[in-house]
């Protein structure tokens, strides 16, 4: 690992990166590897990534990492809960809670105590667009740790007592939204810029009640297929080692499934007043949302920069400055760009002030905008940016898990195996004038829908 940090820390110096490719008979001793598998080896000043592809097909991103005797494999799918048949808004959140919840002769509290003895973990979890799994465990266990998950995944048991647990959990959670500034925010964000899209269902009574377990594992083909699948790797494991045990896990899996398709959505023209929901609370809270931009624009890390800039850059952003440090309004505020959404893109931000400061603390906002986006950011605005954006990107490398996630990131985005050193050079090469060019475009206060959760003084 500390070879990997050091590594790691060059990011910011981009070297010569090149590919080698080979057939695996030319590797020596691995005995899995036929003339039908292929290794690819990516050398990088991020680090040295193989893609290795399985005799199943299956495309696996792996950083060997032999220092730390731990494994970490994720998986992900292109189905996600958008894609939950209409009046089982939910389903997908069911099939990946169950994931760990029992298989083949091992109920509930066998599987998890198996976990336990194994030192391992795997679980699910569902998005919008995708579903991910994870198994972190020690090397030593990865062959024990794997047959588990093979299990998991071939006779999920989906028994009706941890079923029955997470639909009372899910109707819980819908009691809980009513009182959440956050989930009450979210839908009204869902029912003012897109209505009508899959992105804006949310599970509701009728349809947790109306989940089964038959529906549940019948989606769960629909969900986890081989098709589709792509894997990252990180850990004390070879080539050689993980390409049989991804192709076990994943034996029993369907090769595809039919699964309806979701349009892009433009998110619908804000209103000219901010959105009041009433909720008794001493504060409220303050959320904008408008359109963002793609992840695959050539601007993208130029919005970046402006992000960070604007709202994104902690203590050293112009809103924070603004409102907190001279105003006194908050005790934090941030702004996101939400590029991860496959079929549209937002730029948001939030905070909490107040309810007798809550006009003031929307007029700061969009005042900040106009001047932003009139007067635009300078040359030092720039460069700060751009180092703290180049300097902090490596502490998101700190664990196998976390290298793992990062290399899943850019494979679900589709930006390629150079991306880890493209991205400092694309920042880099970010300018004032591609900047402020985006802050006229994006950050006019008339192109947001303002939100307030409280009793605000409006």
């Amino acid at each position: 690992m500390r070879i990997l940090l050091a590594t790691l820390l060059g990011l910011v110096v981009v070297g010569c990166s090149y590919f080698q490719s080979f057939q695996a008979p030319n590797l020596p001793n691995l005995p899995y590897f036929g003339s039908s598998v292929k290794v690819s080896i990516y050398e990088g000043s991020f680090t040295t990534i193989q893609e290795v592809t399985t005799k199943r097909g299956i495309s696996i991103w792996l950083v060997e990492e032999p220092s730390i005797p731990i494994v970490s494999i994720l998986m992900s799918w292109p189905v996600g809960s958008a894609k939950d048949p209409v009046g089982l808004e939910g389903l997908t959140k069911s099939v990946t809670y169950q994931m760990n919840e029992g298989a083949g002769e091992l109920d509930s509290l066998a599987f998890q105590t198996r976990m336990r003895e194994l030192n391992m973990s795997f679980g699910c979890g569902d998005q919008l667009d995708r579903v991910r799994c994870s198994l972190t465990t020690l090397s030593e266990n990865i062959d024990e740790a794997v047959d588990l998950v093979k299990l998991a995944f071939k006779s999920p048991r989906f028994d009706e007592g941890p079923f029955e647990r997470h639909r009372r959990e899910d109707l819980v959670a819908i009691k809980r939204r009513e009182t959440s500034p956050p989930a009450i925010t979210s839908e009204i964000i869902n029912q003012t810029l897109y209505p009508s899209h899959p992105y804006a269902r949310i599970p509701s009574k009728e349809s947790i009640e109306a989940r089964t377990r038959e529906l549940a594992l019948a989606h769960k083909d629909v969900v986890m297929t081989k098709e589709g699948l792509i894997v990252t790797v990180v850990g004390d494991i070879s080539a050689a080692e993980i390409a049989p045990m991804i192709d076990k896990i994943i034996a029993s899996l369907p090769k595809d499934s039919s699964s309806i398709n979701i349009e892009d959505v433009t998110p619908n023209p804000p209103p000219k007043e901010p959105i009041i929901a009433e909720l008794p609370q001493p504060q409220s809270l303050i959320t904008f949302v408008g359109q963002g931009i793609a992840r695959d624009d050539p601007e993208f890390y130029s919005a970046v920069v402006l992000n960070h800039i604007f709202g994104g850059g902690g203590f050293e952003s112009r809103l924070m400055k603004t409102l907190r440090i001279e105003r006194g309004l908050t005790y934090g505020l941030s702004t996101n760009l939400e590029s991860s959404l496959k079929h549209t893109s937002l730029w948001s931000g939030a905070g909490q002030t107040k309810n007798e400061s809550a006009a003031e603390f929307i007029e700061v906002i969009k005042a900040e905008m106009r001047k932003i986006s009139t007067e635009g950011v300078t040359e030092e605005e720039v460069r700060k940016a751009k180092l703290y954006l180049d300097g902090s990107y490596p502490l998101s490398f700190d664990s196998n898990l976390k290298i793992a996630i990062q290399m899943l990131g850019v494979r679900e985005l589709e930006l390629g195996i150079e991306h880890f050193d493209n991205r400092s050079q694309l920042i880099d090469a970010v300018t004032v004038e591609s900047v402020n060019a985006l802050a006229k475009k994006y950050l006019n206060p008339e192109n947001f829908t303002f939100i307030a959760v409280g009793q605000p003084n409006l």
